[in-house]
């Protein structure tokens, strides 16, 4: 492969590819299966989610410290931390599918069962990718280079983001839950061999330097005191851009988290069988991963003239404009459902796919600034994700708690003889939810990044020289 591609951007997307068939499958069916079939309690499940906000939270800042500032090499080297991290983020991927037990209704133990995998899932992966998200910053300081990696990625993930068409496919999307389980194993140890290869392939500039220094008898890489690491989180705290942007992608992770978590289910609530039947819907969920990679590489030519800034603002325009529209249409406009809810995914994630960009332009400015010897590449991210990440819980918790005022938790089953006027009432919710969240989220995000500065990044040269 590396004589038909670029040997740094295909070892680097090669992670982006296995992380991308596990994600995907991961966060688009584990609400699923843990309210349909294993039967969880709201209770146990908003405990579950409560742990896992905590620990997604704290993890990030954690492992950005370890990874900057460790002296054990398979945290301070980013392609050892993914060589060693990957096959662990595997094993993790396939603990959801496999019940402990037969769960009778609201059974504890499966309330254990989803503290565990959620945080031991986030953990791993947030190990890896770390690492990675890292590599994006430090392979090249060039904007062309990072597009590169960029374009790259994005057909790794387009590859990858097949698995949730595939495993609705295979599975009847998981009504037939062996075939599920086979194929979820299949699709871990592909994307523990795909990692794996850009463990032993994949280089930080910043690796080799340091690689250089610690052959001379003289250095001794110290580890940083406390108050060293409180100065340096602090002076990325204070950082107007990266405040703004940390709150712009908080709501994005809050309706990326919404969509992928409950798009299977509004779906099969709002959508009538005979309007759509199962395999159109696989295909639509597919559509709804697969699509957003074809159109960030569509859209290369317009970051090269025009930059990320812009194009992350209309996204949201379009999106708020989207779902007035839905909203005017109501209820009963099927297709248009099924097209909104589709192009809602990929608008969305297409969008959030961009955000290393301005995340590496905020490493380069405070790189400058501070005039560090490296930058603090897993500090930023983590930093970022010490944030954002708890929009991955409240979105579930936020729906959940909602559906269930309405009787989500006895009318989950499509099909299932229930009171037509609360079964109706509950479909009113599900279609405002569809509709209004999306709108108010998008008019926040708006609000927040307006104001980011790091606009003409695509027209300047590297801010520094890659070595």
């Amino acid at each position: 492969m590396r004589h038909f591609a670029h040997p740094a951007a295909l070892a680097y997307s090669m992670t982006t590819l296995g992380a991308a068939m596990m994600n995907s499958v991961f966060s688009f069916y584990y609400v699923k299966l843990f309210l349909n079939r294993y039967k969880i309690s709201e209770t146990a499940f908003h405990q579950s989610q409560v742990v896992y906000m905590i620990w997604n939270a704290l993890n990030d800042p954690l492992f950005g410290y370890l990874q900057d500032n460790s002296r054990m090499e398979f945290c301070s080297r980013r392609r050892l931390s993914i060589l060693y991290g990957a096959p662990l983020y595997c094993l993790s991927f396939l603990l959801a599918w496999f019940p402990w037990r037969a769960y009778e209704a609201d059974d504890w133990l499966s309330g254990v069962h989803l503290m565990v995998t959620l945080c031991a899932f986030d953990g791993m992966l947030t190990f890896v990718l770390l690492a990675q998200c890292a590599l994006f910053a430090e392979i090249s300081g060039h904007h062309q280079n990072r597009l590169r990696l960029i374009k790259y990625s994005q057909v790794a993930s387009l590859l990858g983001s097949s698995s949730v068409l595939f495993s609705g496919l295979i599975s009847a999307n998981m009504d037939n839950f062996a075939a599920f389980q086979g194929f979820s194993v299949v699709v871990a140890m592909l994307a523990c061999a795909c990692m794996l290869y850009t463990g032993f392939h994949s280089e930080s500039r910043f690796d080799s330097k340091t690689s250089e220094d610690s052959s001379s008898e003289s250095f001794q890489k110290q580890p940083l005191s406390v108050s060293s690491v409180m100065s340096m989180t602090w002076q990325i705290l204070t950082n107007r851009d990266f405040l703004l942007f940390v709150i712009m992608n908080f709501f994005q992770v809050f309706l990326l988290a919404f969509y992928n978590n409950f798009t299977l289910i509004f779906a099969e609530h709002l959508i009538p069988q005979d309007v759509l039947p199962s395999l159109a819907k696989s295909v639509m969920y597919g559509a709804g991963f697969i699509c957003p990679q074809l159109l960030v590489l569509c859209s290369q030519n317009f970051l090269h003239k025009f930059g990320y800034y812009k194009l992350i603002l209309i996204s949201f325009y379009v999106e708020a404009g989207a779902a007035v529209i839905m909203l005017l249409l109501g209820p009963g406009s099927y297709y248009f459902l099924a097209l909104f809810l589709t192009s809602s995914m990929v608008l969305v994630q297409a969008s959030f796919s961009l955000f290393n960009l301005p995340l590496a332009d905020i490493i380069d400015s405070d790189l400058q600034k501070y005039k560090r010897s490296s930058p603090l590449s897993s500090m930023v991210f983590g930093t970022n994700a010490l944030f954002t990440k708890p929009a991955q819980s409240l979105a579930p918790m936020m729906a959940v708690c909602i559906l269930n005022q309405y009787g989500y938790a006895e009318m989950h089953e499509v099909g299932k003889a229930a009171d037509p006027i609360a079964l109706e009432s509950l479909h009113r919710m599900m279609f405002y939810l569809v509709c209004v969240v999306p709108l108010c989220v998008t008019a926040l995000q708006v609000l927040a990044w307006r104001p980011f500065s790091i606009r003409d990044s695509h027209t300047l040269d590297a801010k520094y020289i890659d070595g």
